[in-house]
C-alpha cells in the first residue's frame, strides 16, 4: 500500500471539516476568528478526523492487498508487491489491518456519539470495497462511496449533523474516484478477464471504459459546480473548480484505448494536483470569505 494514495480524499476531509466551522462557532455566538480556530478543542477534534482519515484508508488499502495476494501474485504488473514477493507475510498484513480499525473506531468515540455508532458503517464500505471485484464491475462506484465519506465524515465530527453542502462534495468525491479508477484498471483489463473478475473495462472494453470514465467525470463537475453555488463561496473556490476540472480534462487527453502508458501519470498526477490544489484554494477561499 502506499500512504500517498491517501492524498485523493484527505483534501476533501478538510474541506468538510472546514466549511462546518462557521455553523458551529456562530451557533455558539462567536465569529470564527482565527484564535477561535485555534483553541484546542478545534485542534484536537482535526487531529483526530486525520486520525480517523489515515488509519480506514490504510485499513482499506492493506486488506485489499491482503485479499488480492493471491491475485496480485499471478498478474505481472502487481508481482512486486510486498504481500506475494515475500517482502511481508499476509498474517502481518491482517494484523495491520485490525489494528487501524480499532485506532479509527477509537478516535471516532473521542469525536463525538453519532461518528462512533456509524464507524463500523464506515469500516463496512471501505472494506466491502475488496470483494465486488468477485462478483460485478460496479466495483468502481464502491471505491468511490467509500473515499466519499471523507468530506462528510468530517463535518459530522464537528457539528454532528447532515446537511447538502458536504454531501455535495462527497458525490464530487464518489463520480471523481470512480472515473479516475475505471482509467487505471484499464491496464489489468486482459488478467481480469481471464481471470474471472469483474471491471468496466472488461464489461465494456477499453474505449466504451473510457466513455464511462467521462461520463463520471462530467457528473463529478456537475457536483463541485453545485457545491460552489450552494455554498456561495468567494470567487476563489471558482480558481479551485478551474483547476478541478482541468486535471479531469487532462487525464483523459492523456490515455487512449491504444496507448495505456501514461495511465500512472493519469492516476497519480493529475489526480493528486486535482485534489490538492482543489483543497487547499477552497481552504483559503473560506479564510477570505469569513475573515479568518
Amino acid at each position: 500500500m502506499k500512504f500517498s494514495h491517501t492524498i485523493f480524499a484527505l483534501p476533501f476531509a478538510l474541506i468538510g471539516f472546514f466549511i462546518s466551522l462557521p455553523k458551529v462557532l456562530n451557533s455558539n455566538g462567536g465569529k470564527a476568528t482565527m484564535q477561535v480556530i485555534l483553541q484546542p478543542q478545534i485542534l484536537w477534534k482535526l487531529l483526530l478526523v486525520l486520525i480517523c482519515m489515515v488509519t480506514a484508508r490504510s485499513a482499506a488499502m492493506a486488506f485489499n492487498r491482503y485479499l488480492d495476494r493471491h491475485f496480485d501474485a499471478k498478474n505481472p504488473r502487481t508481482a512486486v508487491r510486498e504481500i506475494p514477493a515475500g517482502i511481508l507475510s499476509a498474517e502481518s498484513a491482517l494484523v495491520f489491518v485490525l489494528i487501524n480499525c480499532l485506532l479509527f473506531i477509537t478516535a471516532t468515540y473521542f469525536i463525538n456519539s453519532i461518528c462512533f455508532f456509524l464507524s463500523p458503517v464506515a469500516l463496512l464500505v471501505i472494506l466491502f470495497y475488496s470483494f465486488t471485484k468477485r462478483f460485478t464491475p460496479l466495483c468502481h462506484i464502491v471505491l468511490g462511496v467509500g473515499l466519499s465519506l471523507a468530506p462528510i465524515g468530517a463535518y459530522l465530527a464537528v457539528t454532528g449533523v447532515f446537511a447538502l453542502l458536504p454531501l455535495l462534495f462527497s458525490f464530487t468525491v464518489v463520480f471523481w474516484v470512480s472515473g479516475f479508477d475505471i482509467i487505471y484498471a484499464l491496464q489489468d483489463e486482459e488478467f481480469d478477464r481471464s481471470n474471472q473478475l469483474y471491471s468496466i473495462p472488461t464489461a465494456m472494453g477499453k474505449k466504451n471504459a473510457l466513455h464511462v470514465s467521462e461520463l463520471l467525470h462530467l457528473v463529478s463537475s456537475a457536483c463541485i459546480i453545485g457545491a460552489g453555488i450552494v455554498g456561495s463561496f468567494h470567487w476563489l473556490y471558482w480558481l479551485g473548480v478551474l483547476v478541478f476540472v482541468g486535471m479531469l480534462i487532462y487525464q483523459h487527453r492523456l490515455v487512449k484505448p491504444n496507448d495505456l502508458s501514461k495511465v500512472n501519470i493519469a492516476f497519480m498526477t493529475a489526480n493528486g494536483i486535482a485534489s490538492v490544489v482543489f483543497g487547499a484554494i477552497v481552504i483559503m477561499a473560506l479564510f477570505l470569505q469569513y475573515g479568518w
